[in-house]
């Protein structure tokens, strides 16, 4: 039985920094923005940061989404013609956010647009007799890999998003009118179909290998293949070269073939019915791969004086911390009980640490 800890008992004991796609061309008619947020949603800093400038909070682009309940750094733009000094955005000061860095560049970020997240996480209430235990495992999965699971976080506050997004591509819900929320909306039906893909393989116990029929991605340069030669690609997956991907379900997305492809279009056929109806969602949901297994790099662990491990890790965007940290503990969020004490905004889709990217990516 896995050890239980705690996170997010202080704001800084979960502590994420947004590692950039580019750097900004230093020129061109928008503003990137680097900034430091505590106790913040990104669309609750976009917003703050959208009535202080007196523009759209559409206007402002932004990588990916970070929790509210951390201290994150990440990046923002702001359309900021060429003519116009920047010493306004660089002496911004708004509550819980600070501006670190200022530059322009030539066109809005995008979602998506980054590599990955560092985290630095503080695991508390870990009984003493196994914190040795837990610093060994985590150090560990940089070499063995875990499951590219989703998890609970991607479905909404109340997990109710799936469900939601169900409905709507069944014909008896309603979705979102807003476009930003509608991708939301959907991409976590997607994640919630690749994580009951993901499940099985598991228990399957082929999650961290090949199958034939299976679509491999290969770690080193992200290319897809087919799976023809168990045996052979089965050896590469042992050596950490390549790992099987699971699907997200859209129009375009690539199948697998055999015993891989039947497991999967189950799942779909099991959620939404005929899957031809996934062409309505084409624009806001293409589909494609993402890999079963991911590899935390960097990775680092310390006990503390106090009882407490330090952790850190890098990890590719779309990918979890909470993911790779419940491979070696149950966790207990500190913050679950205020979260479960506040009503949802209809509008408010998702909220947790790393929207960062269409659900394939990773």
């Amino acid at each position: 039985m896995k050890p239980s800890a705690t996170i997010r008992t202080r704001l800084d004991d979960f502590v994420v920094d947004e590692l950039p796609a580019y750097v900004p061309a230093g020129s061109g008619g928008h503003a990137f923005l680097h900034v430091r947020k505590r106790g913040l949603t990104t669309l609750e800093c976009v917003a703050r940061i959208a009535r202080a400038l007196g523009v759209p909070s559409r206007d402002i682009g932004f990588a990916g989404m970070k929790d509210r309940h951390a201290v994150a750094t990440q990046y923002l733009s702001v359309p900021w013609p060429e003519s116009t000094d920047l010493t306004p955005l660089r002496e911004l000061r708004i509550d819980d956010i600070d501006v670190l860095d200022v530059q322009r560049h030539g066109n809005k970020l995008r979602t998506g647009h980054l590599v990955g997240n560092r985290f630095r996480i503080v695991l508390r209430d870990i009984d003493r007799d196994r914190v040795s235990a837990v610093v060994q495992e985590i150090g560990d999965l940089a070499v063995r890999g875990v499951p590219n699971a989703f998890g609970p976080q991607r479905f909404g506050r109340d997990g109710s998003n799936p469900g939601r997004a169900i409905a709507w591509i069944r014909g008896t819900g309603r979705g979102p009118r807003d476009p930003r929320m509608a991708r939301l909306l959907f991409s976590s039906v997607q994640s919630w179909m690749f994580d009951r893909v993901l499940q099985a393989r598991v228990e399957q116990g082929t999650w961290a290998t090949a199958l034939t029929g299976d679509v491999m991605k290969k770690h080193d340069t992200g290319g897809l293949f087919d799976c023809t030669d168990e045996t052979v690609d089965a050896a590469r997956a042992g050596r950490g070269e390549v790992s099987p991907t699971g699907p997200i379900f859209g129009a375009d997305m690539r199948r697998p073939s055999g015993k891989p492809d039947d497991l999967e279009q189950a799942v779909l056929r099991d959620a939404v019915g005929d899957p031809s109806v996934l062409d309505r969602f084409r624009k806001i949901g293409a589909g494609s791969r993402r890999t079963l297994r991911v590899f935390p790099r960097e990775t680092a662990a310390a006990a503390n004086a106090d009882g407490t491990v330090t952790v850190e890790f890098t990890l590719p965007k779309g990918v979890y911390a909470t993911t790779v940290l419940g491979m070696v503990v149950e966790l207990a969020d500190a913050t679950a009980r205020h979260r479960e004490t506040q009503e949802a905004p209809e509008t408010s889709v998702h909220d947790e640490m790393l929207y960062d990217s269409p659900p394939g990516s990773g």
